[in-house]
């Protein structure tokens, strides 16, 4: 079987296919062999695992998870990508590929029947425009997660790591690091990739945490009032959850804000985890 990692061998499927890059699904496939056994490295996947990747395109890292999970599951949403993956994969009995949008798939349920409810690790080559949604979407849903490893643009991995006062911080910053410890594992070029994007790209581990960081008495008001703090990021707390329609008054707010933080004009980026939640507390309490 090809190895994809390599260029030429890609190059040759791409020809053989006729395949067309679709820009609305961001695709850009890694022909960096030694990049690959890095993630592989980095996502210690090992013959117990159950791999859910997202994203496989034409199967490049797909054969390298093969090689070392006990199965894998791939789900790829663009249905011009699935005869290649038969051919690309056709020499691995442990790998099952999934036309769907992974938005759209129970993964839980399929987690549930295929790994018997133990904790899957996902891997995946996430497209820029998609990666919030996938990872909350697994987070949120109750996911039995181990880690997701994932390759996205540097900016969103630098993102997911920062903490109160930086510019990249923000709800994904504060949402990740509820659910689990963030690690950058490492940077990737734009030449390691076909075609080859713009920006950097970085591949970090989300290790799940087998509880959230803080306690919290309302989580879905805790996102809402950190959404509702980033929207307007240049807005006073008072101003962005009064805008947010989170549901308490601006007087009441303030006297909240001056209690926990002895400042009324303070921005939620300068608000850390723990503060979040002793914000949402006192909000809870309110209403």
């Amino acid at each position: 079987m090809a190895n994809l990692g390599i260029p030429g061998n890609t190059i040759d499927i791409l020809k053989k296919y006729d395949f067309n890059f679709q820009k609305k699904f961001g695709q850009n496939f890694l022909i960096d062999t030694h990049v690959l056994e890095k993630i592989m490295d980095a996502a210690e996947v090992t013959k117990d695992d159950l791999v859910i990747e997202i994203g496989p395109g034409i199967g490049t890292m797909t054969q390298y998870l093969c090689e070392r999970a006990r199965e894998v599951v791939a789900v790829e949403i663009d249905k011009n990508l699935i005869p290649i993956l038969e051919d690309t994969l056709s020499a691995y009995d442990n790998v099952a590929v999934i036309n769907e949008d992974v938005l759209k798939l129970d993964i839980k349920a399929l987690a549930e029947e295929r790994n018997g409810g133990k904790p899957v690790k996902v891997v995946a080559n996430l497209p820029y425009y998609i990666t919030t949604p996938i990872i909350m979407g697994l987070f949120e849903s109750g996911v039995p997660l181990k880690s997701i490893t994932i390759m996205v643009q540097k900016e969103v991995a630098d993102r997911m790591k920062t903490g109160p006062g930086s510019k990249e911080y923000g709800a994904l910053s504060l949402a990740v690091q509820y659910y689990s410890d963030p690690k950058i594992m490492m940077e990737v070029p734009p030449n390691c990739f076909i075609p080859r994007p713009n920006v950097g790209s970085a591949v970090i581990r989300l290790d799940k945490c087998e509880e959230p960081k803080v306690k919290v008495s309302d989580e879905a008001l805790l996102f809402r009032i950190i959404r509702a703090s980033f929207n307007q990021r240049r807005k006073t707390l008072v101003n962005g959850l009064s805008n947010g329609g989170i549901p308490v008054s601006k007087d009441e707010l303030k006297e909240i804000l001056v209690r926990l933080f002895d400042n009324e004009n303070i921005r939620g980026e300068a608000l850390n985890l723990q503060q979040f939640a002793a914000l949402t507390d006192e909000i809870y309490r309110l209403k």
